[in-house]
């Protein structure tokens, strides 16, 4: 049988998340364990402006239904953390638009020493089984926040994730895009060498494509621009832009870029931020947004809405997740419509 991912601007059912519940993410003082379930729960509410959101609490936690507003549905399993790109299935469907999910391994993104993944694991299957849709069991080691498709055929995604040693010890790229081609319907990977700064230290996941690029639609990527030389992604962004010059996709076109500049801060209190604009949520009808108090948030913004036309932008102050280590788009999956899609 033939499957295929479709493009995250196709219609959706309704978006799956994770509320934080121990670690990092939620944090070591009451101050920050608030922050935390504070801006999950923010997302989550802009989210529900569009589509219905289920959020998978931990059956342990006693403090979710004080920040979450009665259109937010819950359901209960045990998890280490909350990042549901990257702990869920990534739905799939069909010739007939038939809808199944493709459960990938999840190890702690790559087996890091701070992370514990074991109830985690069993997530993507949880909420396949939930969904009432069929699981793709797939032996690679991966996380929806290390790709993403035009829904044409078209992937992208990272050497430094699924070529990790952590992950998939010994695979080739070969390999990667049989399996690519087998689960979402890939016939053409854009490879770029790496991720962010920031997402290559102790506490990334080596390079998740999620807050580098992405495709708007067919043809067209956003991409992550940092202007300030002063910041070690400036050399970086520069070279990921150029991976994509005169590249084509599934369908031969050459890519369109939009290049969209990351926020002004340089710097948090561990050192170079990530800060990026990328990782948003494409939903019915809107787009859920990164936003950092800066002065590019305007900006950024505008160029999200000329890319998703028709589309209501909404911006979430994302700043306390970025601390924790990841976005809008990190803490969200996406449960498309069934039946034949359209973008």
């Amino acid at each position: 049988m033939s499957w295929n991912m479709p493009a995250e601007t196709s219609a959706q059912k309704r978006v799956w998340m994770a509320f934080p519940h121990e670690g990092y993410a939620l944090g070591e003082t009451a101050e920050q364990a608030h922050a935390a379930r504070q801006t999950w729960a923010n997302v989550a509410h802009a989210v529900a402006e569009f589509a219905p959101v289920i959020m998978v609490v931990d059956p342990a936690d006693s403090q979710a239904a004080k920040y979450l507003d009665e259109r937010i549905e819950i359901r209960t399993a045990e998890l280490n953390d909350a990042w549901m790109r990257d702990i869920g299935p990534t739905f799939v469907t069909n010739d007939a638009g038939e809808l199944a999910a493709v459960d990938w391994i999840f190890n702690g993104w790559g087996a890091q020493d701070w992370a514990e993944w074991d109830k985690d694991a069993k997530v993507g299957a949880a909420v396949a089984d939930w969904a009432g849709v069929p699981r793709i069991s797939s032996a690679l080691v991966n996380e929806g926040g290390a790709i993403h498709v035009d829904g044409e055929g078209t992937v992208l995604a990272t050497e430094s994730v699924q070529l990790d040693p952590g992950r998939n010890p010994g695979i080739t790229k070969v390999e990667v895009e049989a399996e690519f081609a087998r689960t979402l319907g890939a016939t053409k990977v854009h490879w770029l060498p790496r991720g962010l700064a920031r997402d290559t230290e102790e506490f990334g996941t080596r390079g998740h494509v999620d807050i580098v690029a992405t495709i708007s639609s067919p043809g067209t990527v956003l991409i992550h621009s940092q202007q300030n030389p002063e910041h070690p992604d400036y050399e970086i962004s520069k070279e990921l832009i150029s991976t994509f010059r005169g590249a084509t996709d599934a369908k031969g076109r050459e890519f369109t870029l939009i290049e969209v500049p990351a926020p002004t801060v340089l710097r948090d209190s561990e050192g170079f931020v990530d800060y990026s604009y990328i990782n948003h949520l494409v939903i019915n009808g809107g787009v859920v947004a990164c936003t950092f108090d800066d002065p590019n948030d305007e900006k950024a913004l505008a160029l999200l809405e000329q890319a998703y036309l028709g589309r209501k932008v909404v911006g979430v102050d994302a700043r306390e997740l970025y601390a924790r280590g990841g976005g809008i788009h990190c803490i969200t999956q996406q449960e498309p419509v069934a039946g034949k899609q359209q973008s």
